[in-house]
This record gives structure tokens, sequence and C-alpha cells, in this order.
């Protein structure tokens, strides 16, 4: 059974591991949901794996990013801005991503960040912050074929070196 997909803002956290960024993508793809994010987000978590990662380029990191927006043209939230100064966060860097979430119409952010995101300052809007561990069993639980298909495509092309399933169930769980 498919379901119409619906938006769902990925903030910088799940986007910078690229174990777990390539599974969210892939997951969108099979339209069980859309995923969104902005230039903002965007560059957060490039910014961050450039910081952290001496081994990539900026080049690499682009080339990851117009991956992202080729394979997913409408993912990227525009016009969110005026927004910004309406939500009231815990950590005030935080509040584009609620705010690209209105934009967006999303009524989740899949966050590591649950403590930065709370139910009260999210309810007034409409939304709710996802750990990433529970986006995915929700949409496990949407419909299980497309996200052993996701997984399973993701996996089988983990070349360098490859991964058998237990390894790579290991890999999730880190």
């Amino acid at each position: 059974m498919n379901h119409t997909p619906y938006p769902v803002v990925l903030d910088a956290c799940v986007l910078y591991p690229s174990f777990l960024r390539d599974l969210l993508i892939r997951l969108g793809l099979t339209g069980l949901y859309q995923p969104k994010w902005s230039a903002t987000i965007e560059d957060e978590w490039q910014r961050n794996l450039l910081a952290n990662r001496a081994d990539l380029t900026p080049e690499q990191i682009q080339r990851t990013a117009v991956l992202m927006n080729t394979a997913l043209p409408d993912a990227m939230i525009t016009g969110f801005e005026p927004l910004i100064d309406s939500v009231d966060l815990p950590d005030v860097d935080d509040r584009h991503v609620v705010a690209a979430a209105v934009r967006s119409n999303a009524e989740i952010i899949v966050t590591f960040n649950l403590k930065d995101f709370p139910a009260p300052a999210l309810d007034a809007f409409g939304i709710e912050a996802l750990h990433h561990d529970d986006f995915v069993m929700d949409l496990f639980d949407l419909n299980r074929s497309l996200v052993l298909s996701a997984v399973t495509t993701q996996r089988s092309n983990l070349r360098k070196p490859p991964m058998s399933v237990d390894d790579y169930l290991e890999a999730l769980l880190r």
C-alpha cells in the first residue's frame, strides 16, 4: 500500500553522517516521505563535516550536496527566513529548522537533538521532533517492503568495503 508522501525536515545532524544521510535519502526516493532541508541546514552539515574530516575536500562535500539536490529537486526549502523570529527554542541557532518546517508544511523534524526541539515549543506549530531511529521505524511500519528495498539497495551499493548483513546492521546501530 502506497501513501501520499508527507514533507519531513531533516536536521543537519542527521545529514552529517554519510551512512544515515544515504539511508534517509534512499527512503525518501521510495516515495514514503518527502525529505526537506534548507540552504542553512545544508551549509551546517557541510561546514561541520569539512571541519571534522580532514580527509574530505570541499569539492567532495559539494558533490554530495549536488547529488542530493539532483536526486530530490523539491527538497530545498526557501522563503522561511521571515518566520525565524516567531520561533522560541532553547537554542536560537535552531529556530531556522522549525521555520523551514513551517514553510514546507512539515509535521516532523528528524534530529538527534531532541532536547533542542522541546514539544511545548513545537506544539504551537503542529510539529514533532523525532529521533531518526523512531522515524525509520515509523516508515517501516508504514511500508516494510519499501524500507527493506531501500536498505537492501544501500547495502548492495557499499563496495569499499562490501558489507555483510550483520556488518550493515551493526553500522546502523552505531
